[in-house]
């Protein structure tokens, strides 16, 4: 549907999150474990400093609608963050799919976690057919334009990065599989170590001292042991507390 002269609010005429929820009974299939704990610890160590944690989004399978003008139309990222928007919708509720007429701000990044099956799409090597929605590829390039598309294949643990230029995604040659995002003053990259009890490279976030961003159980982790050297220093033995 297109504005009137004089606009009216896209809140009055067209679906709101209420409206496109991303949960359909028809959609088949749930993700495995590694599209559960992958996303998880991305937002677990997705903490950009120049943003306060109130104006961060970030969100895993969640459906994005992007077209006005064919509102069923949406993608469903694995993983993607939104800065500058709103934490929560109108600042009051939980979201339930991403609406960006509704929320005016596009993904900062994008990241799909490759599957045999969605491996041609998710690297913009099919085309679409005629009358059908654009794909993957053109919706987060030429519509919604996210500057950062991050692809991920954790069968040969190859990571792509595809930085907007002018118009078109350009790929980055990594020297290491590592990307710094000034736009954050964060970085994204490979981390081998261990997660959720499962030792692998997994994707996680890094600070502008190339350190990984560690999650809430690694801090209190990590304040834990401040506090026992502490103890000691002080002649007490916090073993026996």
């Amino acid at each position: 549907m297109y504005q009137t002269d004089p606009p009216l609010s896209p809140k009055e005429v067209l679906p709101t999150m209420y409206d496109l929820p991303s949960e359909y009974p028809e959609d088949s299939g749930l993700p495995d474990e590694f599209h559960l704990f992958q996303p998880q610890l991305l937002r677990e160590t997705f903490c950009p400093p120049n943003y306060p944690a109130e104006e961060v989004f970030v969100a895993t399978d969640l459906n994005l609608y992007y077209d006005l003008r064919h509102t069923l139309w949406y993608k469903r990222p694995d993983w993607f963050a939104a800065v500058g928007v709103s934490r929560l919708y109108e600042q009051q509720n939980l979201r339930l799919s991403y609406v960006i007429w509704q929320e005016g701000v596009a993904p900062f990044v994008v990241v799909e976690l490759l599957s045999p099956g969605t491996e041609k799409e998710d690297l913009g090597q099919t085309l679409r057919e005629i009358n059908q929605p654009p794909t993957k590829w053109e919706v987060y390039e030429r519509i919604l334009r996210v500057p950062y598309y991050i692809v991920f294949d954790r069968y040969t643990d190859k990571l792509q990065v595809f930085q907007l230029v002018a118009d078109s995604y350009s790929k980055l040659d990594l020297s290491t599989p590592r990307v710094w995002m000034p736009g954050l003053e964060l970085g994204l990259g490979l981390w081998q170590g261990s997660y959720q009890g499962i030792e692998r490279l997994w994707l996680r976030w890094y600070d502008a001292s190339g350190n990984w961003v560690p999650t809430p159980l690694e801090r209190e982790s990590q304040r834990a042991n401040r506090l026992a050297a502490q103890l000691r220093e002080l002649g007490v033995n916090p073993d026996e507390l």
